[in-house]
């Protein structure tokens, strides 16, 4: 018995070699999935993407507004074949994203923007972590909004990049922080995040950065387009007002496994609980995790998938760095008894959750998204800033 304890507590069998060939297994699984997603995507019940496109193609055709216009996103998505099609939420700078995509025919330009957000998501993630390259690739965050070709790999571009260019480049930093505009309720602690670090320069940029892109989207797309913006708020509203309990299961938030048993209201109460404990963690990161950028990003991005009630498993390819940070760390620092297996299972936790949660009737993302800020805030230290030390030679 012993000796089994042993095996899991140390789990020394889980060296660098094992873990990249584990990779490639999951990869290559992966690859198939990803074709299956993009077959059904082309078939009768459609893909989230469609409404990415839909707004694109409105857009590069010269009427912009028509991509809140929901009678006309209706039947430029069904022209596709699609039986279904989806209301576009997104913030009007998005349609500057969303318009390149939009004049290519959907077959291609589902491709074309899973390539591209994937390869941002990577670039970021590998520039992060160069050593764990590996686990950047087939982190299953990512390939869940890959299948999905939703906009998780985007906003986790912003947020990784963000948070590893903080101490070197802040004003890039903030720049890329500010761009989440496009999905503003996943920067809900970026400015007390900056705030509580003193890093004007990067909460200046964060800011002018949001601002630009609302007045370039003003100049751009008109103020019929910024004012069908507010009416899609009321397409948001009605989502969350949903009684279909399968709605909620796909969703990761603690607000959308609560609505599934008590009372909105105070399921609300409760995430918004939750949220302002996300702010003060946000707000104490820099001090708590040693002043140093990478490190209280770790923190900030793990209570990040905390704070908001409106978030999906296809929205989390942030993990990957308070994961990635976790796994350096411990190269660094030895592993915790136990902490190995923790974080493989947190890793594999995206795909885990979203995959058990209609059989077993509830989503189990927000308790790892919390068990992810503990192991963070557990390793952080305002004497020793473990996150300054250089990457091991290879992953051991």
């Amino acid at each position: 018995m012993g000796r089994a304890i042993s095996f899991l507590r140390e789990a020394e069998w889980l060296t660098g070699e094992r873990v990249r060939g584990y990779a490639v297994i999951l990869g290559l699984a992966s690859l198939a999935l990803l074709a299956n997603s993009y077959l059904k995507a082309m078939g009768p019940g459609g893909s989230d993407f469609l409404a990415f496109w839909g707004a694109g193609h409105v857009t590069a055709a010269g009427d912009p507004a028509a991509a809140y216009d929901l009678a006309v996103q209706e039947r430029v998505q069904t022209g596709t074949g699609s039986e279904g099609w989806f209301a576009f939420v997104n913030p009007p700078p998005f349609l500057f994203l969303a318009a390149p995509f939009g004049a290519l025919p959907f077959p291609l330009a589902w491709i074309a923007w899973v390539a591209a957000t994937y390869a941002a998501y990577a670039w970021a993630g590998i520039r992060a972590f160069p050593r764990l390259w590996p686990l950047v690739l087939v982190f299953p965050g990512a390939l869940l909004a890959a299948g999905h070709a939703q906009t998780g790999l985007l906003t986790g571009a912003l947020l990784i990049g963000g948070a590893a260019l903080l101490d070197r480049r802040p004003a890039l930093a903030g720049a890329l922080l500010g761009a989440l505009v496009i999905k503003p309720h996943l920067a809900l602690l970026i400015p007390f995040w900056l705030a509580g670090a003193g890093n004007w320069r990067a909460f200046l940029a964060a800011g002018a950065s949001a601002l630009g892109l609302m007045l370039a989207a003003w100049l751009a797309f008109g103020i019929d387009t910024m004012a069908g913006y507010t009416t899609s708020w009321q397409a948001s509203a009605l989502l969350m007002q949903s009684e279909n309990p399968d709605f909620y299961l796909r969703m990761a938030s603690a607000y959308s496994q609560l609505r599934l048993a008590v009372d909105p209201g105070l399921a609300l109460a409760a995430n918004l609980a939750l949220a302002l404990a996300a702010i003060m963690l946000a707000f104490l990161a820099w001090r708590r995790m040693g002043e140093d950028g990478l490190a209280s990003g770790a923190l900030v991005l793990a209570a990040t998938a905390l704070a908001s009630p409106y978030l999906f498993n296809y929205d989390l390819p942030f993990l990957l760095l308070p994961l990635l940070w976790l796994v350096h760390t411990g190269l660094h620092h030895g592993f915790r008894p136990f902490e190995k297996l923790a974080l493989v299972a947190l890793f594999l936790a995206p795909y885990a959750t979203r995959a058990a949660a209609l059989e077993i009737g509830v989503n189990l993302m927000p308790l790892a998204s919390l068990a992810i800020v503990w192991f963070v805030w557990t390793r952080g230290t305002s004497e020793t800033g473990v996150a300054h030390l250089p990457f091991p030679s290879r992953l051991r």
